[in-house]
């Protein structure tokens, strides 16, 4: 069992005599209900468990590590930390995999950031991954939606997840297709990788079905190249990396009303592959418009309708 009259036994040799005072110590403070860390319904098994993950410092636990230092059997050590995860003590990664907090959370719910939820889920499957749409478009400043999931381009997974309180989105998507990155530090003290602002605004033209982000995100682009946040030079050099071709030659239309120099629209024009059809410049609006052959796009729209940016 681990546990007799309240209190862990432990097998000779097996943990330190420190392990066993403080398990003690917390145990009978929790009994006496002096300690109001620990919620209703979370038992002794439940603080034991708590208790040695805290002294032992490890912020990450699997089904199967703690059942022989603690003599717990399976399934005890399976439902303890399901009914921990269920409190919000700990925070499930998946079936199996949980996050601990660094401390226990006084009478309330601990969850972890952004940060550290998508890192660990990524570490789990060896993946990488960036955050992307309307969470990279609010960091830049383009967006002052806050998002209530977090959207990030994988190569491991696809759907939706939750780890603690953090929704996450996850697009898979070939790792040839991740990269231009910046990162941050989360509050938990992992890193959180965002797309860069030029990876940012190339996204919300080649993904705009799934962002709903044009096009608005032709204001967006126009507005940095006037405040030279972004150069054309380096918008095409990371639309010919990571865009499609209707990216680039969406792009090749507001970039040459932009003014870009001929030198930077030959490049992404040397790009695209010959075509009779043509694309609309702004994708569900009415196919009325002006044919720009060089681009094989037919502009159903003009910069002036775009609003500003951050709309």
């Amino acid at each position: 069992m681990g546990l007799r009259h309240g209190v862990p036994q432990f097998a000779p040799g097996t943990e330190h005599e420190c392990i066993v005072f403080y398990v003690i110590y917390l145990l009978y403070y929790i009994s006496k209900g002096v300690c109001t860390a620990l919620k209703p319904g979370i038992g002794r098994i439940e603080a034991l468990l708590l208790a040695y993950l805290q002294l032992r410092g490890m912020r990450l636990v699997e089904a199967g590590e703690l059942g022989e230092p603690l003599q717990l059997t399976a399934a005890q050590e399976c439902d303890a930390l399901r009914r921990l995860a269920r409190g919000g003590l700990i925070a499930r990664v998946r079936p199996g995999l949980y996050l601990v907090p660094e401390r226990l959370p006084l009478g309330g719910a601990w969850t972890p950031d952004e940060a550290l939820a998508i890192s660990s889920l990524m570490a789990d499957c060896g993946g990488t991954y960036q955050v992307c749409g309307p969470n990279a478009f609010h960091r830049h400043g383009f967006s002052d939606q806050l998002p209530m999931r977090v959207y990030a381009y994988n190569d491991r997974i696809s759907g939706d997840r939750t780890v603690g309180a953090v929704a996450l989105t996850l697009i898979k998507v070939n790792a040839k297709r991740l990269g231009d990155v910046e990162t941050l530090r989360g509050v938990d003290g992992a890193t959180l990788v965002y797309a860069s602002r030029a990876r940012t605004l190339v996204d919300a033209v080649y993904d705009w079905s799934r962002f709903n982000s044009l096009p608005r995100a032709y204001a967006w682009i126009l507005n940095d190249l006037d405040a030279r946040r972004i150069d054309a030079a380096q918008l095409v050099r990371t639309a010919l990396r990571f865009g499609d071709m209707g990216t680039r030659r969406r792009l090749g239309v507001l970039l040459e009303q932009a003014g870009a120099p001929e030198k930077v629209l030959a490049r992404i024009e040397r790009s695209l592959t010959p075509t009779s059809s043509l694309i609309p410049w702004i994708p569900g609006r009415p196919k009325r418009g002006t044919v720009v052959r060089r681009w094989g796009v037919l502009v159903n729209g003009r910069v002036g309708d775009f609003g500003e940016a951050g709309s």
